[in-house]
């Protein structure tokens, strides 16, 4: 029987990255690559801190919702809660935490996950998980004010409409409203193996 050609055999190999740019926020690296080809050549890598987001449904099937104004892309829009997982936090607290912060709403128990990403995984390691929670408290107002928008009970109907008028901010809030949206039409999904 012949030898498999399959996508393991053609693995890009990381010789060793160098360190361009470092803050808080992001890492920029130029990594020494070897290509399946064996072409080698130095390839720039971002590397972000994970990122953590809370989707909270209440009964009327709404979701909690941030509309806010992104400098960054001159976009105003809607964004899901959330932000970066400090430090030996694990994402699923992260996402309670900032839903806190943004929002004065503490959600409850244990988050379903929703689904992980990595957004431009061809040079960006910017991990981002996302957790649904179906209870949850008012227990004040939000406390942290950097992340300032009118805070609103969005129809889970609403949110086709506002993804076709690019309305609906970051590919974390896209992702994670898209799996929402099909878990409420009875469609699951499972992991594949390899």
């Amino acid at each position: 029987m012949p030898e498999s050609s399959g996508p393991r055999d053609h693995k890009t190999v990381n010789h060793g990255e160098r360190t361009i740019y470092d803050s808080e926020w992001v890492r920029l690296a130029l990594a020494d690559i070897e290509t399946p080809t064996g072409a080698r050549f130095e390839h720039h890598v971002l590397y972000m801190k994970p990122v953590a987001i809370a989707v909270l449904v209440d009964d009327s099937d709404r979701v909690l919702m941030l509309r806010r104004q992104r400098w960054v892309t001159e976009q105003w829009g809607y964004e899901l809660l959330g932000g970066l997982v400090e430090p030996g936090e694990e994402p699923a607290e992260a996402a309670r935490r900032e839903a806190e912060e943004e929002s004065g709403w503490r959600p409850l128990g244990d988050p379903e996950p929703l689904v992980g990403f990595q957004p431009l995984p061809g040079m960006v390691n910017a991990p981002v998980d996302m957790f649904l929670w179906r209870e949850f408290e008012k227990v004040g107002e939000p406390t942290d004010l950097e992340e300032a928008g009118e805070l609103s009970w969005v129809a889970l109907d609403r949110l086709p409409g506002l993804l076709a008028a690019n309305q609906l901010l970051g590919a974390g809030t896209i992702i994670a409203t898209l799996q929402v949206l099909a878990m409420r039409q009875g469609t699951t999904f499972t992991p594949e193996g390899d």
